[in-house]
């Protein structure tokens, strides 16, 4: 019913009151609707609930207005198989030694302890292999801290704490590898470690390798520094190279030289998954550094006509500041790369024949 605005005094009071009562609770159900979307005139869906909510606390948590945005879920970096499946993958001899294997469901362990990359990236692939890592206890824990996770590691089998650092390493992003260690013409050999030589026959070179195998766990694979005696002699190194296989492990081979390799070529007949690399980032008489030898990788992978495969290549360099450093500050700059991605070394294996027929016998293996 209107009110007489003639009529003055008392009268007025109640009328005006109802007014502003109508007002508060107007702004207020305003407020509401505001606060949870409703887009202007559409019913939410969650108004109807609102009449059962108990009455908000004085200071709410949030800001009037806003709904929080679930977080993304984090990336994986590596897979995760159940335990079972895991624990598959060892074998513990007589001796106790715990050796990597070939699950019986077919996971082979260069798979599954590989980090994950989104195989649809920009097609021209670097990566990069930090080596010998575990020498000196500093620079190792800024390679695992301060490196990008892309970056994989290869630790020397006579790192103190091994185990520890692998799963360290591993927790910051990083494929890890083994240094297998093989004779060596300058003499330079692991305090601890008895490398796998020419001097000794094949059994007890096995027992070496199986030795240096049985030091971590979660790792990919071995690699190889050659040319040397061991790498150049089929007959020395096939049975190396079957008994990584068998197990389900791979090889990077670190030969500069452009001779066909032997461990190469048993890669292929063996099945084992292989990469190669002839470029040594810190190679002293490159004259350029780790910086510059990175530029010019990088610029080589980039240089793909259209119609041509892209290009992919494998960088080398040991555990040194100016590397950490170098790779760090090329990291940053990625962004201006977008034709170049940064993959982990299992981004740079071949697989051929007899490898694939491994890989197929778990099929979930061959998902990215």
């Amino acid at each position: 019913m209107a009110t007489n605005p003639r009529r003055t005094g008392t009268r007025r009071a109640p009328g005006g009151l109802i007014a502003a009562y109508v007002l508060v609770v107007a702004l207020i159900v305003a407020s509401a609707l505001l606060a949870f979307g409703t887009g202007g005139g559409v019913p939410n869906a969650t108004a109807p609930a609102l009449a059962a909510m108990p009455d908000p606390p004085a200071e709410p948590p949030y800001k009037t207005g806003s709904l929080k945005v679930p977080p993304k879920p984090v990336p994986v970096d590596f897979r995760i198989l159940p335990p079972a499946e895991a624990a598959e993958m060892i074998e513990v001899t007589a001796e106790g030694l715990r050796l990597p294997r070939i699950s019986p469901s077919g996971w082979m362990p260069w798979i599954a302890n590989s980090r994950r990359f989104d195989p649809s990236g920009p097609p021209a692939r670097i990566g990069l292999l930090m080596i010998n890592v575990g020498a000196d206890e500093a620079l190792m824990q800024r390679a695992i801290e301060d490196l990008p996770g892309e970056v994989s590691l290869a630790f020397l089998p006579s790192t103190p704490e091994l185990p520890r650092r692998l799963r360290q390493a591993r927790d910051r992003g990083h494929e890890t590898y083994l240094m297998l260690p093989v004779e060596d013409p300058s003499g330079l050999a692991e305090r601890g470690i008895r490398p796998i030589e020419t001097s000794a026959d094949t059994a007890e070179n096995l027992r070496r390798l199986l030795a240096v195998l049985a030091r971590g766990e979660g790792y990919v694979g071995v690699v190889v520094r050659s040319p040397g005696p061991v790498s150049r002699s089929d007959a020395m190194a096939r049975p190396l190279v079957r008994e990584v296989a068998d197990r389900g492990l791979a090889v990077v081979e670190i030969n500069p030289s452009p001779d066909t390799s032997v461990l190469h070529h048993l890669a292929i007949e063996m099945g084992a998954g292989y990469a190669r690399s002839a470029d040594i980032l810190d190679y002293k008489l490159a004259g350029e550094g780790v910086a510059g030898n990175l530029e010019r990788l990088a610029a080589w992978v980039a240089e793909t006509a259209p119609g041509q495969e892209p290009r992919h290549a494998l960088g080398i360099v040991q555990p040194d500041n100016e590397a950490i450093d170098a790779i760090v500050a090329w990291h940053k700059q990625a962004a201006a790369r977008p034709g170049i991605s940064l993959v982990p070394v299992i981004g740079h294996f071949e697989c051929r024949d007899a490898c694939m027929a491994r890989v197929r016998a778990q099929s979930a293996q061959l998902l990215p």
